[in-house]
């Protein structure tokens, strides 16, 4: 909190006294009239710049613009930019330890440039869950789970040993260990705050809403608990982390009314299913959506957070859901305690920020609005490419039928009609024949925070699990089944409601505790499945309960990835097929021979909720929760370094001290246009984070395979480009390596590119190696969305290592443009309704891009000239803190210059 003097709103400060201690907050609803009308996350932000208002990180400005937003508020006229400090940052490992390998080499850099290296601290509580790491290397056994943490904790100790070094390194830094949950359910069932307490001088306490941004995109998933929270690129949450505020553009907000009630068979997961593909289609990108209307006291928090989450998938930057008494009745469920929920509904009340969904006269203005009647909500799948091509059950089997025939793309496979028949045999350990065809499922993953996050979708799986062993049904030994859990307590409800015993039958044995099959940690295929899928061409099919499900993401093997409900995961499986029609075609017979029909094992609604209510216990959260920064034995015995410097080693090929301030100085760099640069990639549209950032297993004859066999290393020990963030030599030579990117300057799939000069075709690295050599700087050519999907830090790091400088896009997703702007390449925008199409641009030109030195201006037009052609883009430099970032090279250099002030 600013003092008194310097903060021109304390006068709006209040307090009030609860058992024995002063409360203090700011008066919200006094400021103006207006606050009544707002919508509830945009108080959020209001309250944050009141608090923090001091003229200098956050203006008094910054306070009246978000006091003034107003429905009519459009994007593409806003310009309206305002100052945010949220409350506190979230990180996964895959993301937290790049950022505490920057935070280490930023110590470096200030001791080098005179400064104190120990000023470089986390000034707000950052979180750091180790979730990303475990992968399904077993499965379908009961000593799987142990198998996998013990393998994850071998591939992993140098990672895990320098986290440790950096929780007792760093203030305000907290590590949950591996093997305790995603990190997503945890923030909601234990890191969650909802209301801050911070304690001040004089021994009172102020009280604020909890606010988050994460290096994760689905930080979202916080939404649901009525926390304003969204995922950032990790280089600009190490900002947060060093006091810095966020700017942005004030969000347009669309008010999405929810009414009646789901069906007695339809889960959550349809539900969000369905919300994510009408949105994708209304077209959210950088607006905030509110949910309100009676509907949504029909849904449970974990219902709530399972929209939330799926909020990267949609476009928007949050989805939101305004606290009411269930969020209280869900704290009081996960064991906060009764002072601390009696002390943020006196707040809430006192600041107007407690909803009561059915009283209509609370709802606010929103820039627009939409409808959804729960009640015409059906069973749902989406794939077989994007998580927002929802397609019903009923219609499932027609659809993928459809995508086999229909023309490469996100709705097709390309297959001639006359491989439509296509098929394999290969001989099993149980010797036995079986056969894969097109639509066969080879995975079926019950994984993600999403959905595991959900008791209502996890014990209706486990239900589901039961009535079919109670019929007979089994699943085909060679599908690679798996449960990886939110967290603990699921495994606790699980056990408590007798239902793990019917997932193992069926071979969903727990396998780990974390993201795992959703972000491409599926583990390995058997051999035997893998050489059949090759071998006849198949598309065969990957079905979870995750939240992505582009190309390459799942398995290389899996070229059709449907998302679906924990239930639904288990029924594909029986089927071992993605093409049957439920309706009409039996999952098998029983012991009396009689057919077995989904519709005879699918529990209903009201049923998953008794179990609910008897077995989800505050008491599990306790146990859980109690013991969680204890982590394993593993874990407890590792031996760290208590040096405030990391000691760095060359030999290391996990954690590696990054190039990004060699040769820094105290003072700006000159600014330069950009001069006869080359085009390293000409991409077509929605490439996603999935494509640019290094992600999933390291191929044996990658770049990066050559550089981890130089150091001495076998293939068996290459480990994960995930689990490599920390080294930089091996993400540069990442970058770009999915197998499905399409890059036009070569005429196959894959992570190949032509150095021009030469007209040679080279690995994406190699290439960009031969342009460094040169001197030559490189920009891209892409299309619309560019950089969709995960908030990847690593996705423009790893473009700046390979020497990009300037990207040419149609449009940007939100994270991502940021993130480009935080590693200093420029963001640069065709035109409405031009693009390299309509420009007869080929990727094979010389470019040159004049720069106005240091008088840049948020979205001025800057011109690029290519081989004579001349073209007008916007510069997506949204903001003046983003030219400043520019001007300094990047937001960690500006960081470093002003911790020497």
């Amino acid at each position: 909190m600013s003092s008194s003097n310097a903060n021109p709103f304390a006068q709006l400060e209040k307090s009030f006294n609860y058992d024995g201690n002063v409360y203090k907050y700011f008066d919200l609803p006094s400021i103006d009239l207006k606050y009544d009308k707002l919508p509830y996350s945009i108080r959020v932000l209001l309250e944050s710049a009141v608090r923090n208002c001091d003229n200098f990180h956050v203006l008094e400005q910054d306070v009246q613009s978000i006091l003034g937003w107003t429905a009519d508020l459009r994007q593409g006229t806003n310009d309206v930019e305002v100052s945010f400090k949220p409350a506190r940052v979230l990180l996964q490992d895959f993301t937290g330890v790049p950022a505490v390998v920057d935070f280490a080499a930023m110590r470096d850099a200030v001791l080098d440039l005179k400064g104190n290296p120990e000023k470089i601290n986390p000034s707000c509580p950052a979180d750091l869950v180790i979730d990303h790491s475990v992968q399904v290397d077993f499965a379908r056994s009961s000593d799987a789970l142990g198998k996998n943490q013990s393998l994850e904790f071998e591939r992993n100790k140098e990672r895990f040993s320098f986290l440790k070094w950096g929780a007792r390194a760093f203030n305000n830094m907290l590590i949950v260990p591996p093997g305790s949950g995603i990190v997503h359910q945890v923030n909601l069932e234990y890191l969650a705050r909802v209301v801050f307490e911070q304690e001040l001088s004089d021994g009172s306490k102020i009280l604020y809403p909890d606010s988050v941004v994460g290096t994760d995109s689905h930080t979202t998933m916080i939404n649901g608990l009525g926390v304003l929270g969204w995922g950032v690129g990790g280089i600009e949450a190490e900002a947060v982390m060093l006091g810095q505020s966020i700017s942005m553009l004030l969000p347009e907000v669309i008010g999405y009314r929810l009414e009646g009630k789901l069906g007695p068979l339809v889960t959550s997961t349809d539900l969000v299913l369905t919300i994510t593909k009408h949105l994708r289609q209304l077209g959210v990108v950088g607006k905030f959506v509110e949910f309100f209307g009676p509907g949504v006291a029909e849904l449970s928090i974990a219902d709530r957070a399972t929209i939330s989450n799926m909020c990267p998938e949609y476009g928007a930057t949050v989805g939101y859901f305004p606290i009411d008494e269930n969020t209280l009745n869900y704290m009081a469920q996960t064991n906060r305690s009764e002072k601390k929920i009696k002390i943020i509904r006196e707040y809430l009340k006192a600041t107007r920020q407690l909803r009561n969904y059915s009283q209509q006269e609370q709802d606010p203005t929103y820039t627009d609005t939409v409808t959804l009647d729960l009640s015409t909500v059906v069973t749902s799948v989406s794939g077989p490419k994007r998580p927002h091509d929802r397609v019903s059950v009923t219609s499932m089997f027609q659809d993928f039928k459809s995508c086999l025939t229909s023309p490469v793309g996100f709705k097709g496979f390309g297959i001639s009609p006359d491989n439509l028949a296509d098929n394999g045999e290969f001989q099993w350990d149980d010797g036995k024949t079986y056969r894969l065809q097109h639509g066969s499922v080879v995975i079926a993953a019950i994984t993600s925070c999403t959905n595991t996050s959900n008791p209502s979708v996890m014990l209706g799986a486990g239900l589901l699990a039961k009535n079919a062993v109670q019929k007979g049904l089994s699943i085909l030994p060679y599908i690679k089944t798996s449960l990886s859990p939110g967290s603990g307590v699921v495994t606790y409800y699980l056990r408590e409601s007798g239902v793990i015993p019917y997932l193992e039958q069926l071979g969903f044995d727990i396998v780990g505790y974390g993201c795992m099959t959703c972000i491409g940690n599926s583990g390995p295929l058997d051999d035997n499945v893998v050489n059949t899928i090759e071998k006849n061409g198949l598309v065969c099919a990957g079905v979870l309960s995750g939240n992505r499900n582009f190309e390459g993401r799942i398995h290389p093997n899996t070229r059709a990835n449907y998302l679906a409900s924990p239930l639904l995961v288990i029924a594909y499986a029986i089927a071992g097929r993605v093409d049957i029609d439920f309706e009409k075609e039996p999952l098998g017979v029983d012991k009396d021979g009689e057919e077995v029909f989904l519709r005879d094992i699918w529990p209903t609604r009201q049923h998953i909720q008794e179990v609910e209510h008897k077995h989800v216990i505050p008491a599990m959260f306790q146990e859980v929760y109690s013991k969680i920064q204890l982590g394993s034995r593993d874990w407890q015995t590792l031996e760290v370094s208590d040096s405030k410097l990391y000691p760095w080693s060359a030999a290391s090929t996990y954690i590696k001290r990054p190039p990004f301030f060699d040769g820094m100085s105290r003072e700006l760099p000159q600014p330069r246009s950009i001069e006869k640069a080359r085009c390293l990639l000409f991409l077509g549209d929605s490439v996603t984070t999935d494509h640019i950032s290094p992600a999933g297993s390291i191929a044996r004859n990658s770049p990066a395979a050559r550089y981890l066999s130089d150091h001495n290393l076998t293939p068996r020990d290459f480990n994960s480009y995930g689990s490599r963030r920390g080294n930089d030599a091996v993400m540069v030579r990442g970058t770009f390596a999915n197998i499905r990117l399409v890059n036009k300057l070569v005429k196959r799939a894959g992570p190949r590119t032509v150095h021009l000069p030469s007209q040679e075709e080279l690995d994406i690295f190699d290439a960009a190696e031969r342009y460094r050599e040169e001197g030559t700087p490189l920009v891209l050519l892409v299309g619309k969305d560019y950089g969709s999907g995960s908030s990847r830090d690593w996705a423009a790091k790893g473009p700046y290592l390979l020497g990009i400088k300037a990207v040419i896009a149609e449009s940007y997703e939100r994270i991502h443009r940021s993130n480009l702007v935080g590693m200093g390449i420029i963001p640069l925008q065709f035109l409405p309704g031009e693009n390299a199409e309509t420009l007869k641009l080929n990727g094979q030109e010389i470019y040159n891009i004049a720069l106005p030195g240091s008088n840049l201006r948020p979205g001025q037009t800057i011109e690029v000239e290519a081989n004579g052609v001349r073209f007008e883009t916007i510069l997506r430099f949204d903001t003046e803190v983003d030219i400043a970032y520019h001007l300094n090279g990047g937001i960690l250099n500006y960081m470093i210059r002003k911790m020497l002030e």
